[in-house]
């Protein structure tokens, strides 16, 4: 249905083209109710043959080949075989335009300047060669023109197409990294607080499932609910309270109005999870401090922790924090912006996102 809606509108396209020059054509004789002289129509159609001889096959076939001296070698013998012809069999009207527009609208009795050079020019069958030939030569530069867009645009078209479809899969491939990764910490948190012996691995057990639904069914989605997000970081900082023995320094402050706005999932907590890892220190204290506020159409994320001196001397990037780096290249490419700060005693990242 779409593709016969695209041919019909290509077609009232032309047809309004050629109907619009052919009025242009016939302008002089059809303004002076004179007749049409029998070499207009072939001229006409001469140009309408010569039109979808480049359209559909010199353009094609040759000027897209990169072959642009055969291209023009080939144009300009077809206009002057043509032009020659079109002289020979109907002398010499094709300069009958030039004459409409010297002559001066006027009363008879005026002396007309123009009209005895243009009288003159009639007569010289290289004039009329050259009027023809430039003549002949519009439908081409308006094929070549045509072709060469649609071509342009189909070509734009489908390098979308496949850069989207790279976009999703490399998406998807981020994603298939990063379920294995949070769920292999957060059973660690579980077996930390089981080994304990402790009343809150209940508790865990439940704030990790409902994280799991949360990654079952929100995060194989394009865009989330920013709300959702929201509540699974919260159950996120919830199971990591629970772990930790001393969470008294572990602050989350969300701020602004979340409602009907929509996010990539999972953007976030691959910086938290970074924060929880390497922010314990000897005695086992954690600090991390995160803010996010929503302001307008955009969020603001800060997360901060203190580097545990045995972690001070390993890497703090990481698979879940490469992944998000690489997910926000390719969402926000243009619209977000990410600092991270390493002193070597406190770890920061801000994200700041455009929606």
């Amino acid at each position: 249905m779409i593709l016969e809606k695209k041919h019909m509108n290509q077609f009232l396209i032309h047809l309004i083209m050629w109907i619009s020059f052919g009025i242009f054509f016939l302008f002089p004789y059809v303004f002076e109710f004179r007749r049409i002289p029998e070499g207009i129509p072939v001229r006409f159609l001469s140009m309408i043959v010569l039109f979808y001889i480049n359209y559909f096959l010199l353009v094609p076939k040759i000027l897209l080949k990169r072959t642009t001296l055969t291209y023009v070698l080939v144009c300009l013998l077809l206009i002057t075989v043509t032009g020659l012809f079109i002289n020979l069999k109907y002398p010499p009207n094709a300069s009958r335009l030039i004459e409409y527009c010297a002559k001066p609208h006027y009363p008879s009795e005026f002396p007309n300047p123009y009209l005895g050079s243009v009288n003159r020019l009639r007569s010289n069958p290289v004039f009329n060669q050259l009027v023809i030939m430039t003549i002949l030569s519009a439908p081409f530069f308006a094929s070549a023109l045509l072709r060469v867009y649609i071509e342009w645009r189909k070509n734009e078209d489908l390098r979308k197409i496949v850069e989207n479809e790279k976009t999703n899969s490399e998406l998807q491939f981020l994603k298939t990294q990063l379920n294995p990764h949070f769920l292999f910490n957060s059973l660690n948190a579980i077996y930390s607080l089981s080994a304990k012996n402790s009343k809150d691995s209940s508790e865990a057990i439940i704030n990790l499932s409902e994280l799991m639904r949360y990654m079952l069914y929100e995060a194989n989605k394009n865009l989330v609910p920013l709300r959702k997000e929201l509540e699974y970081i919260k159950n996120y900082v919830k199971l990591q309270r629970l772990r930790l023995s001393d969470s008294i320094n572990v602050k989350l402050k969300i701020s602004g109005d979340d409602r009907h706005k929509v996010i990539p999932p999972l953007l976030f907590i691959s910086f938290i999870e970074n924060a929880f890892k390497y922010g314990t220190d000897y005695e086992g204290r954690t600090y991390v401090k995160i803010n996010l506020s929503i302001e307008n159409g955009s969020i603001h994320f800060k997360v901060e922790n203190k580097i545990g001196p045995y972690r001070k001397q390993k890497d703090s990037s990481g698979v879940g924090l490469e992944n998000v780096k690489n997910r926000l290249k390719l969402l926000y490419p243009e619209s977000h912006e990410l600092k991270v700060e390493n002193n070597g005693e406190t770890y920061t990242v801000v994200l700041n996102l455009y929606l």
